[in-house]
């Protein structure tokens, strides 16, 4: 049977995920270039940075089983079929980055010289399962940084293509934002 529309459950950790992706980047430039001298800002930023880090991993683990469980909602019919394998391969590529960029945090965390330790919501203590290495470290966070902002990249053109989709007509945006049935799901004569 059709899937007509996503789920309340995998719309909330849609956007969820989407805050959490542009709240943790904007927070990443600024947490670099706040002085040393504000140690305490800078520290608090680095952990509400790695929590939103965490916070987006978590919500990627549990999208995944759901994606897979309750499937997408039907294309609209008048969508190409390039167009599908396309929106295909990104998602494909969000879902990757999603799972890796918050990883490499995590690494680039545990391995940084200074051992700054890691504090989920600023309470509990996040273990560091390997040690400090300048090595390691010198590797891990600039591919964190390059990951993060290609991740951030991809979401934008993602945004901005259902938004395009949603100016010509199509509800694919609708129907992530509200639950919305799309309009190729609906019976002929339907008003939507």
């Amino acid at each position: 049977m059709p899937r007509l529309g996503w789920s309340r459950m995998q719309r909330r950790l849609h956007w969820g995920t989407a805050l959490g992706v542009g709240l943790a980047f904007v927070l990443a430039w600024v947490m670099v270039a706040v002085p040393l001298r504000a140690l305490l800002v800078k520290f608090l930023l680095y952990q509400a940075h790695k929590t939103l880090g965490l916070l987006v991993l978590l919500a990627t683990l549990i999208r995944l089983p759901v994606r897979v469980r309750r499937g997408r909602p039907d294309w609209d019919a008048d969508l190409s079929p390039w167009q599908r394998h396309a929106a295909g391969r990104v998602h494909l590529a969000l879902y990757a980055l999603l799972l890796t960029v918050p990883v490499l945090g995590y690494f680039t965390a545990a391995t940084a010289p200074a051992q700054v330790p890691t504090l989920f919501l600023l309470v509990i203590p996040v273990p560091h399962l390997v040690g400090a290495s300048k090595a390691a470290f010198g590797v891990l966070r600039p591919l964190h940084r390059a990951l993060a902002i290609m991740l951030v990249g991809l979401a934008a053109g993602h945004a901005a293509m259902a938004l395009r989709h949603h100016w010509r007509g199509r509800r694919m945006l609708v129907a992530m934002w509200r639950g919305d049935k799309p309009p190729s799901a609906l019976p002929p004569g339907t008003p939507h």
